[in-house]
């Protein structure tokens, strides 16, 4: 079971902490692409949160349930308008199952590196599996390991400079892990946290896929289907269970 790092510090000022990801246009694209994918079946969030996409998501007339580690972010979903539409289940997505099969099965925001060893991860997936409906789908949005822009000797990539966020990802290449370390001025005070990641390539995840009975059926750099290059940041993968 993954470490739960997301308390009720961070549940309480997610937000406001991350404004970017609740941006329209961050939003509005990702709940497009997933309802095209659900159509009229069901949906699974693996790591639902505070329902950033899981509450609009059912807005569109898509019957979703999330699954989620942190009581503290499920109670934040739960203080959002319209959270009664979607069923929650607090436990570890690598291995929680909620009754029911679905058309489509989703884990954003870089949330299946929160499962720290490479068994937790293929577990995952199988879990995901195991949900799936005859066709349905896995999606995952995932970054790519900075490891490129990291000069030889050097550890520590830094993913965000604002004068209110400093953002460093510290990687040990060895045991495949890196740590998120954030540093946040709010109202003249430093905030810091830090949370531990298993970093996975886009070929690793195409293997635990094939573990489960999944096949690779789209992949792009975004949610507007942008193509994906050796140069893409980050992917946004489509799997579809055979059968």
């Amino acid at each position: 079971m993954p470490e739960n790092t997301f308390d009720a510090r961070i549940a309480e000022t997610y937000e406001a902490k991350w404004p970017e990801l609740f941006d329209p246009a961050v939003v509005g694209p990702a709940v497009e692409f997933l309802a095209g994918l659900a159509g009229p079946g069901a949906a699974v969030e693996f790591g639902v949160g505070t329902g950033r996409l899981a509450l609009p998501l059912s807005r569109r007339g898509v019957r979703v349930h999330g699954i989620d580690l942190s009581s503290a972010m499920v109670a934040r979903l739960r203080a959002e308008p319209g959270s009664e539409a979607v069923g929650v289940t607090v436990g570890d997505f690598a291995s929680t199952r909620v009754e029911g099969a679905f058309r489509l099965v989703y884990l954003v925001r870089n949330t299946i590196t929160n499962l720290t060893t490479q068994d937790e991860q293929v577990a995952c997936f199988r879990n995901a599996a195991a949900h799936l409906e005859p066709g349905g789908r896995f999606v995952i949005e995932v970054y790519i390991p900075e490891l490129r822009r990291l000069p030889p000797g050097q550890t520590v990539h830094p993913f965000t400079v604002t004068p209110e966020h400093l953002g460093f990802e510290e990687y040990d290449v060895a045991s495949q892990i890196a740590v998120s370390h954030h540093y946040w001025v709010v109202d003249g005070r430093l905030e810091t946290y830090a949370s531990r990641h298993r970093y996975v390539w886009p070929a690793e995840l195409d293997l635990m896929a094939r573990l489960a009975g999944l096949t690779l059926s789209e992949r792009w750099a975004g949610w507007l289907r942008e193509p994906f290059t050796s140069d893409s940041r980050s992917h946004v993968s489509v799997w579809r269970k055979d059968g």
